[in-house]
């Protein structure tokens, strides 16, 4: 990056931890990507309580892209629509799945 690894800032605000941006832009990214992943029951926090998008078989490999998010618990909110910017998240997983 622009800045270089020795450029570090306070991430979480708070934490008493620095990290470099890139490590920075990496952790974002895979919160992010986290939201349209299976947890360890099998959901994803992306449907929230919504039984038949968690657990319908017709709707397992269905990924809806919300106009936005909650915050606390990843739920989409707002219109879903299988394009969109929230499918800007495929760029994020590219680049984490070509490193390992």
């Amino acid at each position: 990056n622009f800045y270089g690894e020795d450029f570090q800032i306070e991430y979480p605000t708070g934490a008493g931890q620095l990290r470099n941006l890139q490590q920075i832009a990496d952790d974002l990214a895979e919160r992010l990507i986290s939201i349209f992943r299976k947890d360890e029951s099998g959901a994803r926090p992306l449907y929230g309580t919504d039984v038949l998008l968690q657990s319908d078989e017709h709707f397992d490999d269905l990924l809806l892209f919300h106009e936005y998010f909650d915050g606390d618990t990843g739920r989409g909110l707002g219109a879903n629509h299988q394009t969109g910017w929230t499918a800007l998240v495929a760029k994020l997983i590219q680049p984490t799945f070509q490193r390992g």
